[in-house]
């Protein structure tokens, strides 16, 4: 018998990966619930409640929209801005913590990511 496929992750479980990294915080952006990293934005919940707005590199939200497009999209708002959605209800609770901790990179600033060895 095949592995069950995942039923999606909540934002409750997005808030435990990211309250989790150094020095994020809890905010809103645009009137939802957000996460930063020293004030910086990495994370947040789009006004659909069921949608992530996620800091990424250029390179990897190519990736990560042709690996699983069914995940991962873009709307024109964000086409110009290395920024990726995903559908909450199709993310894997595997991938999450990764996900996460790529944002809090890409949002945190240099003298942290040294602090913390990278």
């Amino acid at each position: 018998m095949a592995a069950r496929k995942s039923k999606g992750v909540t934002f409750a479980q997005v808030t435990a990966a990211a309250l989790a990294l150094p020095e994020v915080a809890e905010s809103t952006s645009y009137g939802t619930p957000a996460f930063k990293v020293r004030g910086k934005l990495m994370l947040r919940l789009r006004e659909d409640n069921e949608t992530l707005v996620i800091r990424t590199s250029w390179d990897n939200r190519e990736r990560l929209m042709a690996v699983e497009p069914g995940i991962y999209f873009l709307t024109d708002h964000y086409r110009a801005y290395p920024w990726v959605l995903a559908r909450l209800s199709s993310l894997s609770a595997k991938a999450l913590p990764a996900l996460v901790e790529s944002a809090w990179r890409q949002a945190a600033p240099k003298a942290l990511l040294k602090m913390r060895g990278d």
